[in-house]
C-alpha cells in the first residue's frame, strides 16, 4: 500500500469512527448501551439494517461467488422484499408494544422462561458463530495487503472491534453505520467504474455483458425445481422469504436496530427501505464480481488467488511441477483471448452462427482452465498436506490488490473494513445484550442497579468478542464465507422464527407444546444438514413448518394441566 492508500483508509475510519462516538455522546445508562436512546430516523434505521448485514463478507465472498457461479446468488435476495412486510404489519407493532430490548423477552410473556431461554440460547449460538466468520473476513484482508499472519491479524481486528463496540454501545453502533453505508456503496460503484475502464478500449459495457453471457455468468433467474439446488426462484422466494423474516424478525442484531427508531413508523419505514434497496444492492455487488470475471478474460488471472498459499507451494518440491501447470495456464488464457476477440467480432459483424460457434469453443477452453485450476489444487495438497485450497475468497481482494490506483485502493480496504466493524460491532452488540437481559439479569441478578447492568453488559461484549476471536481460528477451513454464514443461519432461524409465528397467530398454543416441538425441529434440521444434500435455504422452510405442525399436535395430545400462565420476565 503506498502513503496514498494509507491516507485515504486511515482518514475514512477514524472519520467514520469519530463521527459516530461524537453522535453517541452521553449515554450513560444500562438502556442506551443496550439499545440506544431510540431517536433513530428511518433513513438511518434503513441505512443501519442494511449496514448490519453487509459485512465484510459480502464485500469479499459475494464477487468471489459471482466470479465462479455467476449470479444466481441474487435470487437468495427474491423473498426479502414481503419479509419487510409481513415484519412492519406484525412483529415491529408488537415489540413496541411490550417495550421490549431483546425480542426474546416476548416468548417469556407469550409462552413462559423456558421458551424464552431456547429462543435466545439458539441465537446465541448461531451468532455467535457467525461473528467469528465475519471477524475472520477483515482479516484475511490485513494479513494478505500487510504480509502478516492471519492469527495474529485475528486477534488485532478483534481488539479494535471489542474496544470500538464497548465503548460506544448501540448508539455509536447505530450512528456510525450510516456513514459506513455510504461509504460501501460507494466504493463498489467506483470499483465497477474502474473495471470498465481497464477493459480493453474495443470492449464496451455492452460487450462485456455479452462475455459474461457467453460463459454462462448472467444466470440471473432459473425457475428450475430442484431442492437440491442452492439457488433458484422457489428457493428465493420461499426459502429466502423464511430466512429473511427470521433474520431481521427475530435476530437480535437486527430487532436491536430499529428498535432503537423513536416511533413505530420510523421503524416500519426504515425496514421497507431496506426491502426496497437490498436487492439492488447485492445486484450491483454481484455484477462488481461479473465485472471481474469480464476482465480476466481479457487479461490472464493467477492460477491461485491466494498469493501466500501461491509462495509456499512454489517453497517446496513440486515448485517444477506447479511452474509447468502454470505454463499451461498461461497457454490457456493466451487461447481463450484469441477466441474472444473472434466472439466480439462476429458480434460487430451480426454474425451470430460465428458466434454461436466461437460460444461453443470459449466454453470448451473455460472448462480446460477449470481441470488446470483442479491440478493444481490437488498439486498444493501433496505439497502441503492440509492447506485449504479454496480461493474464491480471495478473488476480489486479490484484483484490488493488483489493479487498482493508489488511492482508490486505499478506500476500497477502508470499505471492506468499514463493513466488518458495521456487522461485528452489531453482532458483538446483540449477543451481550441478550446474555445480559434474557440470562444474566432475568436468571442470575434480578434486582442488580443500573450501574451494575452496565458493566455486565460490557463483560458480556467483550467475552462474546473472544468467542468470535476463537471461532474464527476455524473459518479458514469453510468453502465460501458468505455462503457459511447463510448455511449456518439457516439451520438455526427456522425453529426460531417457528417460536414466533406460533407466539403470534396460535393463541392458544402454550408454552410446553411449543418449546417440545421447538426441540424436535431443530434436532430434525441439524440431522437433514448433516446426513442430506437439501439445499441449505430450504432448512428455514421445514423448520418453521415442523414447529408450527409439531406444537398444534403437541398441544392436542397434551394434557391441559401442564400450562400454567407465563410469568413476564425483565
Amino acid at each position: 500500500m503506498t502513503s496514498l492508500d494509507w491516507l485515504v483508509l486511515v482518514g475514512t475510519i477514524s472519520l467514520i469512527v469519530g463521527w459516530g462516538m461524537w453522535k453517541a455522546r452521553g449515554a450513560r445508562n444500562a438502556e442506551d448501551f443496550l439499545r440506544g436512546k431510540r431517536v433513530l430516523k428511518w433513513h438511518t434505521i434503513g441505512l443501519t439494517v442494511m449496514a448490519t448485514q453487509a459485512s465484510a463478507i459480502t464485500f469479499l465472498s459475494v464477487p468471489g461467488q459471482a466470479y465462479e457461479d455467476g449470479m444466481r446468488f441474487v435470487q437468495f435476495y427474491f423473498g426479502l422484499p414481503f419479509a419487510m412486510i409481513l415484519i412492519s404489519a406484525v412483529f415491529v407493532p408488537i415489540y413496541y408494544k411490550m417495550n421490549v430490548i431483546t425480542a426474546y423477552q416476548y416468548l417469556e410473556s407469550r409462552f413462559d422462561l423456558k421458551t424464552r431461554l431456547l429462543g435466545a440460547f439458539l441465537f446465541l449460538v448461531q451468532r455467535g458463530m457467525a461473528a467469528g466468520i465475519t471477524l475472520y473476513a477483515p482479516s484475511i484482508i490485513l494479513s494478505t495487503i500487510l504480509g502478516w499472519p492471519l492469527e495474529p491479524t485475528v486477534l488485532a481486528i478483534g481488539a479494535v472491534v471489542i474496544l470500538y463496540t464497548v465503548s460506544g454501545g448501540a448508539s455509536a453502533v447505530s450512528q456510525t453505520q450510516k456513514q459506513q453505508m455510504v461509504v460501501m456503496m460507494g466504493g463498489m460503484v467506483v470499483a465497477a467504474l474502474v473495471i470498465l475502464w481497464r477493459l480493453p478500449s474495443n470492449v464496451g459495457f455492452g460487450d462485456a455483458v455479452d462475455v459474461a453471457g457467453a460463459f454462462g455468468r448472467l444466470n440471473v433467474v432459473s425457475f428450475d425445481f430442484n431442492v437440491q439446488d442452492r439457488y433458484n426462484f422457489w428457493s428465493g422466494i420461499t426459502g429466502g422469504f423464511f430466512l429473511a423474516l427470521s433474520y431481521f424478525g427475530t435476530d437480535q442484531s437486527q430487532v436491536g436496530r430499529y428498535l432503537s427508531g423513536n416511533s413505530i413508523s420510523e421503524s416500519r419505514l426504515g425496514l421497507l427501505f431496506n426491502g426496497v434497496l437490498k436487492l439492488p444492492m447485492q445486484f450491483i455487488i454481484l455484477f462488481v464480481g461479473i465485472l471481474v470475471f469480464v476482465f480476466y478474460q481479457f487479461n490472464s488471472p493467477p492460477l491461485l488467488f491466494n498469493d501466500t498459499l501461491r509462495a509456499r507451494v512454489q517453497a517446496t518440491e513440486k515448485a517444477g511441477e506447479y511452474a509447468a501447470l502454470e505454463s499451461k495456464w498461461e497457454q490457456v488464457q493466451s487461447s481463450k483471448r484469441e477466441q474472444l476477440e473472434r466472439y466480439l467480432a462476429a458480434g460487430d459483424a451480426g454474425d451470430a452462427a460465428a458466434q454461436a460457434g466461437v460460444r461453443e469453443s470459449l466454453r470448451a477452453t473455460a472448462n480446460e482452465a477449470s481441470a488446470i485450476r483442479k491440478d493444481a489444487k490437488t498439486l498444493v495438497t501433496k505439497a502441503l498436506p492440509g492447506a485449504e485450497t479454496k480461493d474464491s475468497d480471495y478473488i476480489f481482494i486479490g484484483f484490488v490488490k493488483r489493479w487498482l490506483p493508489s488511492g482508490l485502493f486505499g478506500l476500497l480496504i477502508a470499505v471492506i473494513l468499514s463493513a466488518a466493524m458495521s456487522s461485528i460491532a452489531s453482532e458483538l452488540t446483540a449477543l451481550g445484550a441478550t446474555t445480559t437481559v434474557d440470562f444474566y439479569r432475568r436468571l442470575v441478578r434480578p434486582e442488580a442497579s443500573d450501574k451494575h447492568v452496565l458493566v455486565a453488559s460490557k463483560a458480556f461484549t467483550v467475552f462474546w468478542g473472544m468467542v468470535a476471536v476463537s471461532f474464527a481460528s476455524f473459518a479458514s477451513l469453510l468453502d465460501n464465507l458468505i455462503q457459511a454464514v447463510n448455511i449456518l443461519g439457516s439451520i438455526f432461524y427456522g425453529t426460531v422464527l417457528g417460536l414466533f409465528l406460533v407466539a403470534f397467530f396460535l393463541k392458544h398454543v402454550k408454552g410446553h407444546a411449543v418449546f417440545t416441538a421447538a426441540v424436535i425441529s431443530q434436532t430434525t434440521v441439524i440431522a437433514l444438514f448433516m446426513l442430506s444434500s437439501i439445499g441449505y435455504l430450504w432448512y428455514n422452510v421445514i423448520g418453521c413448518a415442523l414447529v408450527v405442525v409439531l406444537s398444534l399436535v403437541a398441544q392436542a395430545v397434551m394434557p391441559r394441566a401442564v400450562d400454567v400462565a407465563p410469568v413476564a420476565g425483565a
